[in-house]
């Protein structure tokens, strides 16, 4: 049984000009252990997919599943902790960096659930690449990559089954941007699963790739490097 599913997933977006279907009956499966990278050419509907993926487009249609249990059967809130979203540039709050890891925690829906320690998000800020950066520091003193990386360790924390990647590594030199990639590629080892929106080369974590055009997916070489540069849209 898959992960997760999708069939025949469309969405159509109004324009002035008339109707664009940007999704046109996108099938997708991902098994659990996936890094499964996301490419295509600007305005192809990458962003568009992961959102209808995490049920956060109105109007999207088709059949989505989800560890055999189709959307129809799963409240919104619940689904929406079980396929985490994380968009290019993330919702941060005011206050630490601590605050900002603990913030899901807060949330009735967690209510009950136990979260990180201390230890584990500071071994985690130091897996990540972020050493020098303390768990009271204010997030107003961190750079746009910093930032960035806080806000997908927030969603690595939460362990969800799936989890939706919008180009995260879009502020971050290169050496940042591999190491986001290995740790993204330890959590699939335990069983989770990624689709990552990229337009950087192949950085050797993924084990698909697929490529976003004209409404439909294809597969794709790994070692096809022809989309990285062509926009995150």
């Amino acid at each position: 049984m898959a992960l997760f599913e999708a069939h025949d997933l469309t969405v159509d977006v109004a324009r002035e000009d008339g109707t664009l279907r940007v999704l046109d009956g996108v099938d997708l499966a991902m098994e659990p252990g996936e890094v499964t990278d996301l490419v295509g050419p600007s305005g192809s509907g990458k962003s568009t997919l992961l959102l209808a993926m995490a049920r956060l487009r109105p109007r999207a249609s088709g059949e989505l599943v989800l560890m055999g249990r189709p959307a129809s059967q799963v409240e919104g809130t619940r689904w929406r902790q079980d396929v985490v979203y994380v968009p290019q540039k993330a919702t941060l709050f005011p206050g630490t960096v601590r605050d900002n890891l603990l913030a899901p925690w807060r949330l009735s829906c967690r209510r009950g659930a136990t979260a990180p320690a201390s230890e584990r998000m500071r071994a985690d800020l130091d897996r990540i690449g972020l050493a020098d950066v303390e768990l009271e520091r204010d997030m107003a003193r961190l750079s746009g990559g910093q930032a960035a990386r806080v806000a997908l360790l927030r969603a690595l924390e939460l362990e969800a089954p799936l989890t939706l990647l919008d180009e995260v590594d879009a502020a971050l030199d290169d050496d940042s941007a591999r190491l986001v990639g290995s740790v993204v590629a330890t959590a699939a080892r335990a069983g989770r699963s990624f689709l990552r929106v990229r337009h950087r080369a192949p950085d050797g974590f993924a084990t698909r790739r697929l490529r976003l055009a004209g409404g439909s997916l294809a597969d794709v070489g790994l070692d096809d490097g022809t989309d990285e540069a062509e926009g995150s849209r």
